[in-house]
Formats: structure tokens, sequence, C-alpha cells
């Protein structure tokens, strides 16, 4: 189970647990957490629980939401992301110590006829960016069309996050009973075998294939 804590110039003022599907946060005294502050918006941003994911999404607020320093419409939250609301910092923890960083996500290319670029740990080079390998087992994403057709990337971290910002985002969760597929950020919703996501995320097996933002991934899991 996830938890919040609530600090301001440093100092924690307040923790709440994440135990609802939509927790919602503001400067009303009706939200979930209620920040009482002229920079908070009356109904600033709501965390939205699927399965063991929280999600947190911004709802227009004035002067925005923002994760680690970087502004967000809606984003995975990881362990130990700190969100930025105003002159208040919200720090996500979660029950489970391992790590959740976020490993690469695919940017736009220089050029529009370029298809998007994965942005990995390591240097990146044109096309998709190659991960190292991983102990263990982990499964692996294969671009399936464009100029980076054939090429493979390792999912070594936890959650994995693929997609264009601004567009269409989806993260891939790795858990002990396998991959999951989730839905983050696009009015279009990425589809698996062919079907749209209907629901927050779905499972991923062996040989799915996955198009998002213009490029079509096949799941492999051996």
């Amino acid at each position: 189970m996830g938890k919040l804590v609530v600090s301001l110039d440093g100092v924690v003022i307040k923790e709440v647990q994440i135990t609802k599907d939509k927790t919602t946060l503001g400067r009303r005294p009706y939200n979930d957490m209620v920040i009482d502050n002229l920079a908070v918006s009356g109904e600033h941003a709501v965390l939205q629980m699927v399965g063991n994911d929280v999600f947190i999404e911004d709802l227009n607020s004035t002067n925005g939401t923002y994760i680690n320093g970087k502004a967000i419409k809606k984003q995975l939250l990881a362990h130990n992301d700190t969100v930025e609301i105003g002159k208040y910092k919200i720090k996500y923890l979660t029950d489970d110590s391992a790590d959740y960083e976020k490993t690469m996500i695919m940017r736009p290319g220089a050029a529009a006829s370029q298809p998007p670029a994965f942005s990995p740990t390591q240097p990146p080079h044109s096309g998709f960016g190659g991960l190292g390998p991983a102990s263990g087992n982990p499964a692996s994403i294969k671009v399936l069309n464009g100029a980076a057709s054939g090429r493979e990337v390792t999912l070594t971290k936890v959650v994995t996050t693929v997609g264009k910002p601004g567009v269409q985002v989806a993260s891939i969760t790795r858990r002990p009973s396998g991959y999951v597929f989730a839905h983050v950020e696009g009015s279009s919703r990425p589809v698996v075998n062919g079907m749209p996501l209907s629901g927050e995320s779905v499972p991923l097996h062996h040989g799915d294939v996955i198009e998002l933002a213009g490029t079509q991934m096949q799941f492999i899991q051996t």
C-alpha cells in the first residue's frame, strides 16, 4: 500500500495512506487531501489506484502539478517520486522497496519523418537504443515497424514507460505474477493484439503485439 508524505519547507506536516480508488487533492475542504494554500487550486489533482499502481492526474490546475521538477498531466507514480504542488512537496512511498525507476521513454526523433526513439540509460544512438544485460531472464519488446524495425530492448527495470509525451504514453510494469501494460496519457488508447485497451491495464503474454504512438512492438518473454 502506498502513502504520501507532505512537507513544507522541509518539515513534514502530514502523512496520508492511499486506500481509495480515487484520492483527490486540492484547496477545497471536500478533498481527500486538503492543502490550504492559494497556490493550490480548489480541485488540483487526483490519485487513481489501479491494482498496485497509482497514477496522478492534474485537473487543469492554475499552477500545475510537477513530479521531480517536471510538469505532468497524468503519470504513473514510482517509489520515492516527489510531487510538487505550489510550495508543498509530496513524497510517494510504497511498502515495496524495489527499484521503480522508469528506464526509458520513446520520444520524437529530430525529424518528423523519423520514428520515436528510446531514450535509455546508455548514451543514445539512432533509432532505438539498447539496454545492458539484466540479471535473471527479463522480458523484452521488439520493434516491428519503421526504421528501427527488428530492434529489441530488454525490460530491465520494474517500470518501463514508452510513448510520445503529450501524445500517447503507456507503462509496462513487472510484477511477481508477470508483466502488466497500462495506459498513462493520451486521448487515444493503445492497442494490444488489434483491440484498444478497454480498462486501465491488461496482463501481457509472450507474442502480444502493442501499437502505441504509431509504433508496433511485440512483447517477448522466454
